[in-house]
C-alpha cells in the first residue's frame, strides 16, 4: 500500500501541497535568532547592553534571523549592523530554546579587527569582560560563553573588575 502511494506521489508531487500545508499549520512555530561569542586577544568576551531587554540588559550580541537566513549569516549581519564589526562565523557552540517559542543559536566568531564602531540604536553600551567576571546574563549566554572559553582554552583571570 505504501509503495503504491509513493509511486503515485512521485509522478504527481503536487498532490502533497494541501496535506503538507495542513500538517504545517498544526505544528509548533518557532522564531530563531543567533548570538555571537567573540573573544579579544586578552581572552575577554564581547557583551552588549541591549536597550530592549530590561530584565537582563547585558548579553551576547546578535538578533533574530530573517526568513530563510542561516544562523551564521544572521550573526555576521547583526554584529556588522549593531557594532560595525566584521566577523566570520566559525562554529556553532550551542542551540537552545531561550523563551517559549524562540530558538537561539550561539556561534563562535572571529574578527580580524575587533574594534567596535558606532553602536546601533538597539544598544546602550558594550564591554569586554573576562568570562569569570561578567555582569548577569541569560543562562544560555553564560553557558555558551563558558563552552566557547573551554574550546579556546581561555584562562580565568585573577582580577575581578566588574562592579554592578
Amino acid at each position: 500500500m505504501v509503495n503504491r502511494i509513493s509511486k503515485i506521489l512521485r509522478r504527481r508531487p503536487w498532490l502533497m501541497i494541501v496535506p503538507y500545508r495542513v500538517y504545517r499549520f498544526f505544528r509548533p512555530k518557532y522564531s530563531m535568532g543567533a548570538v555571537g561569542v567573540l573573544f579579544n586577544a586578552q581572552g575577554q568576551v564581547l557583551l552588549v547592553e541591549h536597550a530592549f531587554h530590561p530584565h537582563t540588559p547585558w548579553g551576547l550580541p546578535g538578533g533574530w534571523s530573517d526568513r530563510h537566513e542561516h544562523p551564521e549569516k544572521t550573526v555576521e549581519r547583526e554584529l556588522r549592523e549593531e557594532l560595525q564589526i566584521d566577523v566570520t562565523a566559525q562554529q556553532v557552540i550551542m542551540i537552545g530554546i531561550v523563551y517559549q517559542n524562540h530558538l537561539d543559536v550561539a556561534i563562535l566568531c572571529k574578527a580580524q579587527d575587533a574594534s567596535v564602531g558606532q553602536l546601533s540604536y538597539e544598544l546602550l553600551d558594550y564591554g569586554w569582560f573576562a568570562p569569570d567576571d561578567m555582569p548577569p546574563v541569560l543562562p544560555f549566554h553564560r553557558d555558551a560563553i563558558r563552552h566557547a572559553a573551554t574550546l579556546l582554552k581561555v584562562q580565568p583571570t585573577d582580577e575581578k573588575t566588574y562592579s554592578p
